[in-house]
């Protein structure tokens, strides 16, 4: 239905079909936050809700850029014109990535776009690499440049760090291009290895319910960066390439040789200790112990929250009250300072949750929360 409504939208605006419709989804980082730029692991699953394109190939240089979510009219560029911090508004991201395609040699000579988004905007699942990897895919085929899944994601994540100047790192757009339906991807952040492991909650009678907090963050805003640089400078204090590098079985050494840097130790020490719970999850759904993962998430929020300092009264409200009311375990997830938090739950348990969430913000007096249930699902492709 929603490629049919891009595709009829497409036609409306611009006078003829489109050459195909694609899709890209938002993504849910099970365990895994704040690692991929350190070159460490993580472990994200592909959501449901996509981003749907209708592309045109042109030939003449224009970019013509249309959301149906965003008031106006088509936004036209040159694709010759293109260039790293001229555009702040949402255009940037599929603009950035034509810029990413023709910086690395890829010949793109312009495209008629338009799309539509059902990833939650400002909750911390990856609705800005849900649209760089829909046209990265659409350009991919129309141009016939015979790109991987990885090769997309490496080139959407430079549109983000490069040309938008928000900087992320590699997970999110590798889970929009990579991730299978039913399983999750377990990926290293260094060499982009990758792994399905299978993640079947219904099969073993369980829920993983998304809180969408509504309060919106922005990656490129200064608190996220100011994180990165932390963890980089914690890396050069410890003569290492990245803190994937510090094992955790070394992590007391290596927080006694940071001395009195306190901020740089609880960097250091969430990123290690992050890493070693991201391979404990492998191990526990490989073993077929899906449960046991649940103490393993509210351990990444309690970190996240006393080291990482990025999680909010909203967030840690609503992992709080789910664990209080029966979950299996809960956390944040995505970049902080807002978004959204995850909560495992037994099927049977999740009404009740659910229920216990709305109470405690309305009581609170925060906003109403969104919440619905996270189902594994398929990564980027073209639908017609």
């Amino acid at each position: 239905m929603v490629a049919q409504e891009v595709r009829d939208g497409f036609t409306a605006l611009y006078g003829a079909g489109p050459d195909g419709v694609w899709a890209a989804p938002g993504r849910v980082n099970l365990i895994g936050e704040h690692t991929d730029y350190n070159d460490g692991f993580v472990m994200p699953f592909a959501l449901p809700h996509v981003t749907v394109a209708a592309l045109a190939r042109r030939t003449d240089g224009v970019l013509r850029l249309h959301s149906a979510d965003v008031p106006g009219g088509p936004v036209e560029l040159r694709v010759d014109g293109l260039a790293p911090g001229s555009d702040k508004a949402w255009t940037a991201y599929p603009a950035g990535v034509v810029w990413a395609l023709r910086e690395a040699g890829h010949t793109v000579t312009g495209a008629d776009v338009h799309l539509s988004s059902t990833v939650p905007s400002g909750a911390g699942l990856s609705s800005s690499a849900a649209l760089e990897v829909v046209i990265a895919s659409a350009l991919n085929d129309l141009f016939s440049l015979g790109l991987k899944g990885r090769q997309l994601a490496r080139l959407c994540q430079r549109a983000e760090n490069v040309y938008v100047g928000a900087p992320t790192g590699i997970m999110d757009q590798t889970a929009s291009a990579c991730c299978k339906a039913g399983h999750a991807l377990f990926l290293d952040t260094r060499d982009l290895s990758q792994r399905q492991i299978p993640f079947d909650l219904a099969a073993e009678g369980l829920r993983l319910l998304v809180v969408d907090t509504r309060v919106k963050h922005a990656h490129s805003d200064g608190e996220y960066g100011k994180r990165r640089a932390g963890c980089e400078k914690g890396a050069a204090l410890l003569g290492v390439d990245a803190l994937r590098d510090v094992p955790y079985a070394g992590l007391d050494s290596a927080l006694a040789r940071l001395g009195d840097e306190e901020e740089i130790r609880r960097l250091v020490r969430h990123v290690v200790t992050e890493n070693e719970r991201v391979e404990r999850v492998v191990s526990l759904l490989e073993s077929g112990s899906p449960r046991a993962i649940g103490p393993v998430l509210t351990e990444g929020h309690v970190s996240l929250r006393d080291d990482f300092r990025i999680s909010c009264p909203e967030l840690d409200l609503a992992v709080d009250t789910a664990n209080a009311s029966g979950a299996l375990g809960a956390r944040m997830t995505g970049g902080g300072f807002g978004g959204s938090a995850i909560v495992l739950t037994e099927h049977p348990t999740a009404p009740t949750i659910t229920k216990a969430l709305e109470n405690a913000f309305t009581s609170a007096g925060f906003t109403s929360p969104r919440i619905f249930e996270a189902v594994p699902s398929a990564g980027a492709g073209r639908l017609s």
